[in-house]
């Protein structure tokens, strides 16, 4: 034997195999071979020398010529591979090895060509150590490589063990790697597919490494760095981005940095995941108080794999004062103004006050909203309101152009009010009319609180949210002035200016000036919605029942029961819109839907204040109608089925048909208002409508036909019907 070149496996705690070399061929031990899997910085190259005119000799000979002379090449007369005699793939390997090599019998390599051979034959992944042995023979040299195979692959372990990757999916990705050799190059393959497992699933910080240990038995040890949080840390940035101002101090933002972190789900300890901070961004967006957040993740000294979660936050104005003029038919043209600050005490707490003033009728409300009660784990938002308001309700007027009542015709006919003395119903006397419109005021308030069902957890989609509410209000009949009357009576508006008692009906419960409501709902919502806004998919479900309660004498005690039901089905009829003709390499923008809505309500009791009946009829009912037009009922039910596709980039169009019923109740109401105003009770509406989007929302413009009539009725609405 004249030298020996050998490359064999050592596996680290941490880190791929490092290659280690063996005296080669005629160097002293102080020489070795060049690792070219390990740290050049580490390496010490071994020297270039000549090798002498008797192959491969067993000592090595001084350097008496200049070292860029070329290297004499031997003759290969045999290549024999060693060290598999009992390997279940050893004609696998010995294939493998041999076609690693460029040394053939016949050929004439060099010590350097010998030893790039040892090279590859380690590079191709098979074998944990390599040794090439030159034998001298009458024919020229023998080669003879002798090998360790790498074990057969039985079972792959990572470290640590709390991963976010499931077992099954490391069993899946090693499954046609078990029971056979193992090779380091496949491992390395087989790494970057579970790399890329953790990137898909958002654990973009996530690294693994390794092998850390090889035993014999087969068992491959990986390392995992997840990558954790240490912490979430809120800046405020101004608009420009910067976090300083002019004199180099921090910015203080007026929100509190709890509002903020709430909205993370991430916590410190826990592993970092791309797609929950996407979503935790999106809370933050989602609050309405912030224009930008930008995220930095700072690296942790001295802790490897630990980041802290900088949101850089710019807060954008949370005060408003606005007012507009507008048109509605319950209070005609009114002019409105609103005070609003939706960030109060830096808390995302709302208040904001609303004052409308028409025609027909005024109201005033001031609202006050916790969207998230402060260390409730399930996200309970409250929301308090006290309101006043004074306007001609709907269900004691008609706006159809004309009906008979009692041998008279009427034009438009309404509810007037008349003496507020005690008037008997059923006799024969003559009360006197006072030409006012009908009006009821109410003044009140109420507190509302809403629990998603995320089982305690804030940051759980919940399809399911559950509504608790109590309010209290004093209800009082008048006319528009503000003088109390507690009688009305329909058509009263030419001579003579009396009417029989048998025609005038009670305003309010039990005939009084004044009823006080006290109720509490519990209700119930389900959403599984696409978009909130513009919805093209999905299913939304609302049920509410509401108790009253008496509280004296002029205090009914009734039960108002009422749901809905509305879904959506994605569609591509018209291609109006080129987003709906996407070209290759476009996204498709095509939002259109057959959408349908249901929706049934009654009421439980005989204590029923008129005023309280369901209204059938108007832009958000059966849309050929004017509001409450169709019928004042005990009960109603109504449907929807309803078209939508864009025409330009903020322009819709929508083809619809409404249907509503009462069932025939009108005249379980107290007074029977609807049937005595000429109320049909019941009909449909086909129509169509165009759809403006704007920075405040939808705006609707539709016209609709009553029952295929020629009479038709145009309406003018803000967001979709449903």
């Amino acid at each position: 034997m004249a030298g020996l070149l050998s490359l064999k496996a050592v596996w680290p705690l941490m880190g791929a195999a490092i290659l280690s070399a063996s005296p080669a061929l005629a160097q002293p031990a102080s020489q070795q071979v060049d690792n070219p899997l390990a740290d050049p910085a580490s390496q010490t190259p071994a020297p270039s020398q000549p090798i002498p005119q008797t192959p491969f000799p067993t000592q090595a000979a001084p350097v008496t010529e200049p070292a860029a002379k070329a290297e004499p090449k031997v003759l290969i007369a045999e290549v024999v591979i060693e060290g598999l005699q009992d390997h279940p793939e050893r004609e696998r390997l010995e294939l493998a090895a041999y076609a690693a090599m460029a040394a053939t019998p016949g050929s004439r390599v060099t010590r350097n060509e010998l030893q790039t051979d040892l090279s590859a034959i380690y590079a191709s992944g098979w074998f944990s150590d390599v040794r090439i042995q030159p034998v001298d023979s009458p024919l020229g040299v023998r080669l003879v490589v002798v090998v360790v195979a790498n074990p057969v692959l039985q079972q792959v372990k990572l470290d640590p063990v709390d991963l976010k990757l499931p077992e099954q999916v490391v069993k899946d990705t090693f499954a046609a790697d078990y029971g056979k050799t193992l090779n380091l190059n496949t491992l390395q393959t087989r790494m970057q597919e579970l790399q890329r497992w953790y990137a898909d699933q958002g654990y973009s910080l996530a690294r693994i490494t390794g092998p850390s240990r090889v035993s014999p038995e087969g068992v491959v040890e990986l390392l995992v760095r997840q990558g954790t949080v240490e912490g979430v840390e809120v800046q405020f940035l101004n608009k420009e981005g910067s976090a300083t101002n002019d004199k180099g101090e921090p910015i203080r933002g007026k929100t509190k940095p709890w509002v903020v972190t709430r909205e993370v789900s991430l916590r410190p300890g826990q592993v970092f995941n791309r797609r929950e901070l996407e979503e935790d961004i999106k809370r933050i967006y989602g609050t309405g108080l912030f224009s930008d957040v930008k995220v930095t993740l700072k690296p942790v000294p001295a802790e490897p794999g630990k980041v802290v979660i900088v949101l850089g936050i710019v807060e954008q104005s949370s005060g408003s004062l606005s007012g507009g003029l507008g048109y509605s038919q319950s209070q005609g043209v009114f002019g409105q103004i609103q005070l609003q600050d939706s960030n109060l005490f830096g808390r995302a707490w709302d208040l904001g006050t609303n004052i409308s003033y028409g025609q027909y009728g005024g109201l005033g409300d001031v609202t006050f909203t916790d969207p998230w009660i402060k260390d409730n784990k399930y996200r309970t938002s409250f929301r308090a309101r006290f309101f006043f308001s004074r306007e001609v309700p709907q269900l004691f007027q008609n706006e159809n152009n004309s009906f008979t009542y009692e041998l008279q015709n009427f034009d438009g006919a309404d509810f007037d009010v008349v003496t507020s003395r005690t008037v008997n119903n059923n006799g024969t006397e003559t009360v006197t009319t006072n030409f006012d419109t009908v009006a009821i005021q109410r003044i009140g308030a109420n507190v509302q609180f809403v629990r998603p069902l995320n089982g305690g957890n804030p940051y759980k989609k919940a399809p399911w949210n559950l509504i608790l509410s109590f309010g209290g209000q004093e209800v009082t009949p008048m006319d528009f002035s503000g003088s109390k009357y507690s009688y009305g009576v329909v058509g009263a508006t030419t001579s003579p200016d009396t009417v029989p008692s048998s025609q005038v009906i009670c305003l309010a419960f039990n005939c009084a000036s004044e009823n006080q409501l006290v109720s509490f709902r519990v209700g119930a919502t389900y959403s599984t919605l696409n978009d909130p806004r513009n919805p093209t998919k999905g299913n939304f479900l609302s049920l509410g029942t509401e108790q009253f309660i008496s509280v004296g004498e002029n205090s009914p005690t009734f039960n108002r029961v009422r749901g809905s039901f509305t879904h959506y089905i994605p569609v591509e009829w018209l291609k109006i819109f080129k987003g709906c003709r996407p070209k290759p390499g476009e996204t498709k923008d095509c939002k259109q839907a057959l959408a349908f809505q249901v929706s049934a309500g009654t009421l439980v009791g005989s204590d029923i204040p008129p005023y309280e009946a369901f209204c059938l009829g108007g832009g958000n009912s059966v849309r050929g109608y004017y509001d409450c037009d169709l019928g004042v009922g005990k009960s109603f039910a109504e449907a929807t089925i309803e078209y939508r596709f864009p025409i330009f980039s903020i322009i819709s169009g929508e083809i619809f048909f409404d249907a509503g019923t009462t069932f025939g109740t009108q005249a379980d109401i107290p007074g029977n208002p609807g049937g005595l105003l000429g109320k049909k009770g019941e009909g449909y509406s086909p129509g169509v409508g165009l759809i403006v989007t704007t920075p405040v929302g939808p705006l609707r413009l539709e016209v609709a036909t009553q029952d295929f009539s020629s009479d038709w009725r145009f309406n003018l609405g803000v967001g979709w019907k449903f």
